[in-house]
């Protein structure tokens, strides 16, 4: 990640972040460290397959470790108090009808650390995150897709 790029994120994907980070620090950190303690009392380090499994588990603890301290570092919190609730934005919930299939689908605009598709999770950089930025209920909008364009009218625009 490029240092300094801020990334918005709704307050609870921000505190998501936080918890994760608070987690890996002190509850991850202690059980790796019981994890080595034990691995060692086996005796010789050279041919221990849990010692080595278990420094291997806290490099990846650390690199997480650094990996959310630059995000929450570069994070930036919409204040969903402050924005029109009619525009879909940031912490939006937006239903829309593809047009062309008669689907309804439901969108819940996230910053893209907190996209998760099996709950309609999507960032507001992605394809049709992007044009339902700024949409208000009644709009359409014709949007590229890598499978191809998808026409959405927006039904409803809400917040949490």
């Amino acid at each position: 990640m490029a240092k300094g790029k801020k990334i918005s994120y709704t307050q609870q994907g921000y505190q998501q972040l936080v918890d994760e980070l608070q987690y890996l620090k002190i509850e991850k950190r202690e059980k790796i460290k019981n994890d080595i303690a034990v691995a060692r009392s086996f005796g010789d380090l050279s041919e221990n397959a849990e010692y080595d499994e278990a420094r291997n588990e806290q490099a990846k603890n650390e690199a997480r470790i650094k990996e959310l301290e630059e995000l929450l570092e570069n994070a930036v919190i919409v204040d969903e108090n402050t924005l029109d609730t009619s525009v879909a934005g940031l912490g939006s919930t937006v239903r829309v009808l593809d047009t062309d299939r008669n689907e309804e689908t439901t969108y819940l605009l996230v910053g893209s650390n907190e996209v998760d598709p099996l709950e309609g999770k999507i960032s507001d950089q992605s394809p049709i995150g992007a044009a339902l930025i700024d949409m208000r209920e009644g709009e359409e909008a014709a949007v590229e897709t890598p499978a191809g364009t998808v026409h959405l009218r927006v039904l409803e625009v809400s917040r949490i």
